[in-house]
């Protein structure tokens, strides 16, 4: 019988503001630009709506919508997402249904639409697209979180300025954009394509949100049009912060419940596995150092959509026998990340994988290796650590150590359950540590 590390539960204590009451947010924010200065009765509004699990998002697009027809506008929600969902309008359309954001939901029409239209060239001939419905709007709506990009770095990641750029540049701007990173800077590409868009489309203003580490919103601002790149930076700077984070820099194994589109752009957010750089290891000074990674499978919301599973050394056969190889294969291949879609090793249940996975991390005994289990790289809040974590959790006060140590055990069928089921069905003593 193969031997695993005992687990124990950690909770982290993030700095995490939250804002409760969402919708009065997001009109408060609405109110302080007075959208009844620009927009008039009557006028079309496109509302942008990207392809990330984004907190809040049905709520945040919704009240956007009815702000607008408060002023007597006629707003409608453009999915801008690149070439997220297969790269096709019916796709992109499933994405956002499946966030709850629908035409019934929202209270007004869905245009969906992988159509663009060219609204000028760069200075060395790179053309810059826009997708078709929004271009006809009277005025723009941007929505997005802000957050560290997963491969580039900069004083501008993602947010409004690459949903104005990836999102809104469809399939077909996307793939031109991702191909003109490889020659010139993603910061370079992203301001011109933002100094362009500002100029020749009438963007009214963007909703950005910012999330604390536990996937809540923690802060939503109302920006106009002209501002978009000044405050893109103060709130870049504020979401790093933020930003959640695995609690140890040093890790032999991390296994990951699930990875999706919805999850991360790279479904697994690189800002807190480690690999930003390099798909197979940490470079320089990055951390954490995480030596193998085992992910067990796929998100629903991301539609067979399986882009970064080539940053893991292990998965499961479940995880390969869904993956829809049209729609990884479109995304991979427009974002210029071609690694991101290669299958790693794979095995029929949990147990193989992390035999094989155990047998990989050196001279370390399995027993003593330092493991951490997480659901996805969303949800950190709380932690499965094993035993090899104990004695520098105890000293840490950002730390809390919610379960006794308990064996890492897969079920009849060879698999682990759930993070949160492998919780609740171990009994939880109270624990005598630290005192």
């Amino acid at each position: 019988m193969p031997t695993y590390p005992n687990m124990f539960r950690i909770r982290q204590h993030f700095d995490a503001p939250r804002i409760d009451d969402i919708a009065s947010a997001v009109r408060d924010e609405i109110a302080k630009i007075d959208p009844r200065a620009t927009i008039k009765p009557g006028q079309t509004v496109a509302i942008t709506a990207g392809s990330r699990g984004v907190a809040n998002i049905d709520t945040i697009i919704k009240t956007t919508v009815e702000e607008m027809q408060a002023i007597g506008a006629a707003p409608y929600i453009v999915p801008a997402m690149g070439s997220h969902g297969g790269g096709t309008a019916e796709g992109q359309t499933q994405v956002l249904a499946g966030y709850g954001i629908t035409e019934r939901a929202m209270g007004c029409p869905i245009k969906s639409s992988m159509a663009v239209v060219q609204i000028g060239v760069s200075d060395f001939g790179m053309p810059i697209y826009f997708d078709r419905y929004a271009s006809e709007a009277d005025h723009i709506v941007v929505v997005n979180r802000i957050k560290p990009h997963t491969g580039f770095a900069g004083e501008i990641e993602s947010g409004l300025m690459k949903m104005m750029l990836i999102g809104l540049g469809k399939h077909k701007g996307a793939a031109v954009y991702h191909r003109a990173i490889i020659h010139h800077s993603f910061d370079k590409i992203v301001r011109l394509v933002g100094e362009v868009v500002c100029r020749e489309m009438p963007i009214a203003f963007g909703v950005a949100t910012l999330e604390n580490g536990y996937d809540e919103t923690a802060l939503i601002e109302a920006i106009p049009a002209s501002d978009f790149e000044a405050r893109e930076k103060v709130l870049q700077a504020q979401s790093k912060v933020w930003c959640p984070s695995l609690p140890f820099d040093d890790v032999d194994l991390l296994i990951i419940d699930e990875m999706g589109k919805d999850i991360s752009g790279a479904g697994m957010d690189t800002n807190v596995i480690g690999r930003k750089r390099n798909d197979r290891r940490a470079m320089g000074e990055e951390t954490p150092r995480v030596l193998r990674i085992f992910v067990r499978d796929l998100t629903e919301a991301t539609h067979g959509n399986a882009t970064g599973l080539g940053m893991a050394e292990f998965t499961t056969r479940r995880l390969v026998d869904k993956i829809d190889y049209h729609a990884t294969y479109t995304n991979v291949i427009t974002g210029q990340h071609v690694s991101a879609g290669a299958i790693p090793l794979h095995c029929d249940t949990d147990a193989e994988v992390l035999d094989i996975a155990l047998e990989s991390i050196g001279l370390i005994a399995p027993e003593d290796a330092r493991v951490l289990w997480i659901p996805n790289t969303l949800n950190l809040g709380e932690v499965e650590a094993s035993e090899a974590y104990l004695t520098q959790t105890e000293i840490r006060d950002d730390l809390e150590i919610l379960t006794d140590l308990r064996p890492l055990e897969t079920e009849a069928d060879g698999n682990l359950p759930p993070i949160e089921a492998y919780r609740a069905h171990i009994p939880m003593p109270a624990l005598a540590y630290g005192d």
